[in-house]
Formats: structure tokens, C-alpha cells, sequence
């Protein structure tokens, strides 16, 4: 079973932005492992809050302008 674990800051996607990786995501793994891995792959996208990470000793805030905005 194909399974892919994609880790992005909180509210920086909108759900159709998701819905979008998650199809095409899929899409990606069936072309590698044939239409047979279409309904065995698994997309999980886990928001990180606020806070709950770092890069290069610095943790890191979601600018405003970039949180996503709900059509």
C-alpha cells in the first residue's frame, strides 16, 4: 500500500488545495505502480501548528499573509 505523509503549516492550504495534492498524489503513485495501487493508497496531509517546528534554530510562525482564505 502506497502512503505518503506530507507535513505543512497550519492553515496554509485551503481544503480544495488539499483535495487537489491528495488526487494528485494518487495520480503520481498509480503511474508508478499501476491503476492496482489507485485504491490502496493512502495521502495524509498533517498541519504542523504554529510553533511546532524549526529550521535553522529558528521556530517558525505562519506569516498572516500567507494563511490560506476559504473561496
Amino acid at each position: 500500500m502506497p502512503f505518503v505523509n506530507i507535513k505543512t503549516p497550519e492553515g496554509a492550504l485551503t481544503r480544495a488545495q488539499k483535495e487537489e495534492i491528495v488526487h494528485r498524489t494518487t495520480n503520481m503513485l498509480v503511474d508508478y505502480f499501476t491503476e492496482a495501487a489507485r485504491p490502496h493508497t493512502m495521502v495524509l496531509i498533517e498541519e504542523v501548528r504554529d510553533g511546532g517546528y524549526a529550521r535553522a534554530d529558528e521556530v517558525f510562525v505562519i506569516p498572516q499573509e500567507w494563511r490560506a482564505r476559504e473561496a
